[in-house]
């Protein structure tokens, strides 16, 4: 790989909250210990799963501050920074404090929906404007777009600091088209818990995953294991967490995560409107299901 700090595990941190709204930093703090202490390879600060639409730019800043001071360079750290607007991407490129960050993960511009030509030029605009490695981040449930197989390729081999892609689109037929296309340098990484290990089989460098805030040993031996191609593992594994991973996207991310990390006092089951928490029948399945794992 051009960049090992980018496969692996890497974890989607959440934000806690606390019941009157405001980050719960000591909460944060002992999220990283846990998921670092269980085998993680990287962290991943404002990402979606950090309710990140919710926060403010001060608030942001004082999270990506403290992910760093806690982590102390024990693994590398990537910055979620994107949107649909390619100035103020640009502007946040230069005003966030990215001096301890190793990556950039940035989503393909969401709601206004450019064409194949538009996501190259966002894309190409953010690459000339860092010198930090990019992660490019394919979620089209999200973004209401998918980016196409011919423009991640185009953009890997015209910007040597877009290092790898996020995949998330949930088609296994799209991966192995990536796969196949891209050059064996470039990271290609899991957006979809329930897809790693196939993914992995197929030639995947990794994950950001939302379930490593939770389940991280399980999950990040799982990953080590289809890595290994030790697949007898690491399937056994997989099936061990899959009802699990289903829970926790049931009613959306981060509630089920949330509620899973409040079960293992980690932190508050707290949100942002308008992410709300999972409903009573899913907290009892998610109960059920963490009471078989014993």
């Amino acid at each position: 790989m051009s960049d090992p700090k980018f496969s692996g595990t890497g974890v989607a941190l959440v934000t806690p909250f606390l019941e009157d709204g405001s980050i719960d930093f000591p909460s944060l703090e002992k999220l990283i210990n846990h998921t670092i202490s269980n085998g993680v390879d990287f962290l991943v600060a404002l990402g979606t799963t950090a309710e990140t639409p919710t926060l403010s730019v001060v608030e942001k800043i004082a999270i990506l501050e403290y992910v760093a001071q806690v982590n102390n360079k024990r693994v590398p750290l990537v910055c979620g920074l994107g949107g649909n607007n390619t100035a103020l991407v640009l502007k946040d490129l230069a005003e966030f404090p990215l001096a301890k960050v190793d990556g950039i993960l940035c989503v393909v511009p969401y709601y206004n929906k450019p064409n194949a030509e538009g996501v190259y030029q966002h894309f190409k605009a953010v690459a000339e404007a860092t010198d930090k490695n990019i992660i490019l981040y394919n979620v089209p449930g999200r973004t209401g777009s998918n980016m196409a197989v011919d423009t991640v390729v185009r953009l890997a081999n015209d910007f040597k600091n877009i290092v790898a892609i996020k995949e998330a689109a949930g088609n296994m037929s799209q991966s192995m088209q990536l796969v196949h296309s891209l050059p064996s340098s470039f990271s290609i990484l899991s957006g979809d818990d329930d897809l790693v290990m196939p993914q992995v089989a197929a030639g995947f460098s990794g994950v950001i995953s939302v379930a490593a805030n939770c389940w991280t040993k399980d999950f990040t031996d799982m990953v080590n294991a289809a890595r290994k191609n030790d697949f007898n593992r690491a399937r056994v594994l997989h099936y061990k967490l899959l009802k699990g991973i289903g829970l926790l996207f049931t009613e959306g991310n981060p509630a089920g995560v949330k509620y899973v990390l409040n079960e293992m006092d980690i932190c508050k089951n707290t949100f942002r409107l308008p992410v709300v928490g999972v409903s009573d029948p899913t907290k009892q399945n998610i109960k059920d299901y963490i009471a078989q794992l014993k």
